[in-house]
């Protein structure tokens, strides 16, 4: 076994000793080619900050039997390190006016910002002020306080629930006016391609075209009013300025803040035979809503730009929504791209700017193990292959997933997309904006298993989803249906939510064994396109699901017992109760 030391406080010069560590993970990297053998690359204690995405490829693979281990030095004991891999940078140099803290950064930019640890807000208004219009390229208010809210190209518009499940973001161009109107003129192509994506009939908002109003305005330098809140003035060109309101008792001095400059911290692409253990890996950012083209959500983690939409058509012709030809994904901040027998165990990813964890292409055969999630704009984790052949055999198994989807509210927990025989299990889901747990489909999708995991409190800012959420076919026959077993899912309690959610044409699944208690609605058996070859078998429930009186043709429903909550309910579920979540690791 070789045994590689890096430290920041070491020498890249060194021998990568525990006496004389290396100072870089690349460092490190390149030496451990030269080694044959086992090898573990011991993190020392410390901020690993990188100036640039550390990259693995097929040579930095375990081989010939051998595998590759990065680890925090201890791992596993009570001496163990805490060692964080960092794409951020310390902002210093602070002066003070008029109650704000200002800082020159450079050509620095970035979306989010920590504050000894504290993810601080971004300064906000609740939407346009005045009596607005929407027009072609923007919109008319008849108030004059858009005017002084800054560089107009800082500030960028939210639309929360433009369908119920969305939350799109596009930026303002150009801001005009005088003693009497303001004129906003929104980016482009971001504000077409808004209108054409968001139109739609249904019978909870009737017909509605384009995105409407925002409901929120951020990063303008005259939305400074609440504490903790920052704003980044971009209005010189590679002279921004930081600006920051802080808490009271905050003292500049003292205060250590963070601003994360990179966007992704790992990319490991052909890797296979590697382990990371017990690292942290943080501060991360993701840039791309800031372009013209906006962020356009759509669903889960996808994203619209461009390329024409298509109308999908339900209830019998009398409503339609439209929805992306193509979708682009919200990348990780740490990606593993066709890797194969990775393990990702112990680990803490916390204060990201996008998805925290990505496996994408060919990944087979990889486990996230017993790992944190949280304070990460978008979700924990997405695995989301090209085909479910490329995505066999992943485990998503213990790992802690909380208060994720901070920035972006439309982001599930765990999302995983057309894979074969993959299997998330025992996790333990909570405080989440949207679903919990996402299953899609698609052809040759086959095996997925859904299992003892526990999940609440999902679906606390957008609606129509659930704690546990699939669509699209699943599989090809009973045998290789997805199963969603001995999950416990409670707390899905704001308005048109489902705790288990099979939707939009959804087939070949197989629902049974769970606990459901305090949703808004336990199930749905009502879809549209309507399910097909789905059993909801042995489910117990505080509440019958919406159709249970008359189940569609495509639904088999028998064996299911609705108990009121309390002690009957926990004494009727207590076996289920007691095997969902984690089993070891993560807590």
């Amino acid at each position: 076994m070789n045994h590689v030391h890096v430290s920041p406080t070491g020498d890249d010069s060194g021998p990568g000793t525990p006496e004389r560590p290396f100072a870089t993970l690349k460092r490190a990297r390149d030496h451990v080619r030269a080694l044959s053998g086992d090898v573990t690359v011991h993190l020392r204690a410390g901020v690993h900050t990188l100036t640039a995405p550390l990259l693995l490829t097929g040579e930095d693979s375990g081989r010939d039997g051998r595998r590759i281990v990065y680890q925090a030095h201890g791992y596993g004991t009570p001496g163990q390190e805490e060692a964080v891999v960092s794409g951020g940078r310390e902002i210093r140099g602070w002066r003070e006016r008029d109650g704000l803290w200002l800082a020159d950064v450079g050509d620095l930019d970035t979306r989010q910002l920590y504050v000894d640890g504290r993810r601080a807000g971004r300064a906000a208004l609740e939407g346009i002020p005045g009596s607005v219009t929407v027009t072609e390229t923007g919109y008319v208010t008849d108030s004059t306080d858009p005017q002084r809210w800054g560089n107009p190209a800082d500030v960028e518009f939210v639309y929360r629930g433009v369908y119920p499940w969305t939350e799109a973001r596009c930026g303002v161009a150009a801001v005009s006016g005088d003693e009497h109107s303001t004129t906003i003129t929104m980016d482009r192509p971001a504000f077409a391609w808004a209108a054409e994506l968001y139109n739609s009939v249904v019978p909870w908002a009737g017909e509605s075209h384009g995105p409407g109003l925002p409901t929120r305005v951020e990063n303008g330098a005259g939305f400074l009013t609440e504490p903790g809140t920052f704003a980044l003035d971009r209005s010189v060109p590679g002279r921004h300025v930081l600006l920051y309101r802080p808490l009271p008792g905050e003292d500049p001095a003292r205060t250590r803040v963070v601003a994360p400059v990179l966007e992704t911290l790992l990319h490991a692409r052909g890797v296979h035979d590697v382990a990371f253990r017990g690292i942290v890996f943080a501060d991360a950012t993701w840039l791309r809503p800031e372009r013209p083209e906006g962020f356009l959500h759509y669903h889960g983690t996808g994203y619209y730009e461009g390329g024409g939409v298509e109308k999908a058509v339900f209830a019998e012709g009398e409503a339609w929504v439209t929805f992306p030809r193509e979708s682009a994904a919200m990348p990780g901040n740490v990606v593993f791209e066709d890797t194969g027998r990775v393990l990702v165990e112990g680990c803490r990813f916390t204060r990201l700017g996008a998805v925290g964890l990505e496996f994408s292409g060919g990944s087979a055969d990889n486990r996230v193990l017993g790992s944190v999630f949280t304070d990460i704009s978008g979700s924990a984790l997405a695995i989301r292959p090209p085909s479910p052949a490329e995505g066999r055999g992943n485990r998503v198994e213990d790992n802690r997933i909380h208060h994720v989807g901070v920035e972006y509210a439309g982001s599930p927990g765990i999302a995983l997309s057309a894979a074969q025989d993959s299997v998330i299990a025992h996790n333990h889901v909570s405080d989440v904006p949207h679903c919990g747990i996402v299953l899609g489909g698609g052809e040759g999708a086959r095996g997925a298993r859904v299992l003892h995991n526990l999940v609440h409190d999902t679906m606390q800012v957008l609606a129509d989803g659930g704690g546990v959420y699939l669509s699209g076919p699943q599989g090809d026959s009973a045998e290789t249906a997805a199963v969603v077993r001995g999950n416990v899912v409670r707390d899905t309690l704001t308005p048109y939510n489902f705790a288990l959610y099979t939707d939009y044409g959804a087939s070949w699944v197989t629902v049974e064994g769970n606990a459901v208690h305090r949703a808004d609605n336990t199930a749905v058996l009502q879809v549209w396109p309507p399910l097909e070859n789905v059993v909801y078998r042995g489910n117990f429930w505080d509440a019958d699901p919406v159709g249970h009186d008359a189940p569609p043709a495509g639904v088999v429903y028998e064996g299911n017992t609705t108990v009121p909550g309390g002690e009957e309910f926990r004494e009727a579920t207590a076996e289920i109760l007691l095997r969902a979540g984690l089993r070891s690791l993560g807590g």
